[in-house]
């Protein structure tokens, strides 16, 4: 008779199966990445010195308010209001005007930009339009569309829609030239009529650019807030930061920036998950 040996359970080297293997899958699951670490470490490392800044008092309270001003001032804006009306809801009306004017932007200043890319005589009555208006202060005009529309909302949101449209046409545009002529010939070649040209190819080989694009002129568009809030208004987070200036509020400055900042963050994640989702050919 043949004795047979015992074989391991594992190869040597592995781990074992079972729920010894699961605490270390765990956690090499959940692990976080170095990026996230020195971000962390960053964002640590500018909250001590902003403390012992202003605890040392090397700079006076009005200029730069200690963190527990500002968090008072957060208190004070979401509980108490700031001149009758809370945070949050001088945050959802500065979100309105700037979503208004960047989405009717998008629908609008996308098509332009790829007709602009595709056509020649397009783009020799558009492009310089937008050139030329590109680099002007948004105040520059902003007196004329309050000039025109009036001191309403209209002439806030037509300020954030005009911001929003140069970084749209120009990031469409670009994306169009990038295609490699001999793709399309190919395609032409294969039978595709301009239809199909247009939406199998150009299109999808746009998109990356046209986000990209979209991601830059909300960011831009968030900028140009503060100056759509100062003419005549009395709610939004823009105003609030205007108008804490005035009674020199360095705490409500601070809270009108970080909230500032932070919906802007939170806005460029959702447009960052959704390119995700739309260009999975790209982030896999």
């Amino acid at each position: 008779m043949t004795q047979t040996t015992a074989q391991p359970a594992h190869a040597p080297g592995t781990a074992p199966s079972g729920s010894a293997g699961k605490p270390k899958a765990f956690f090499s699951r959940y692990r976080p990445k170095v990026e996230s670490l020195i971000t962390c470490t960053t964002l640590a490392i500018i909250f001590l010195v902003w403390f012992e800044v202003t605890r040392r008092q090397v700079v006076p309270k009005i200029f730069i308010p200690s963190p527990h001003d500002v968090l008072m001032g957060f208190n004070e804006t979401i509980f108490t209001g700031y001149h009758g009306k809370g945070l949050a809801y001088h945050c959802l009306v500065s979100l309105g005007r700037v979503l208004l004017g960047w989405v009717v932007a998008c629908f609008l200043a996308v098509p332009l930009g790829l007709a602009m890319g595709l056509s020649s005589k397009v783009r020799a009555v558009f492009d310089y339009l937008i050139e030329f208006y590109r680099p002007l202060p948004p105040l520059a005009y902003y007196t004329l569309l309050v000039l025109w529309f009036g001191i309403g909302e209209l002439s806030k949101v037509l300020l954030l829609f005009l911001a929003a449209i140069p970084p749209l046409t120009i990031g469409a545009v670009e994306g169009v030239r990038e295609i490699s002529p001999s793709v399309i010939q190919a395609a032409r070649s294969l039978g595709a009529n301009s239809r199909q040209v247009f939406y199998r190819i150009i299109l999808p080989a746009t998109t990356p650019a046209i986000i990209t694009s979209m991601r830059i002129s909300l960011g831009f568009t968030y900028t140009v807030l503060v100056a759509a809030e100062i003419v005549a208004a009395t709610e939004g987070i823009g105003w609030m930061v205007w108008d804490a200036s005035k009674f020199m509020r360095s705490d409500i400055i601070f809270v009108g920036i970080i909230t500032m900042g932070a919906t802007g963050i939170g806005l460029d994640a959702c447009l960052r998950i959704a390119a995700r989702r739309l260009l999975k050919w790209k982030y896999n």
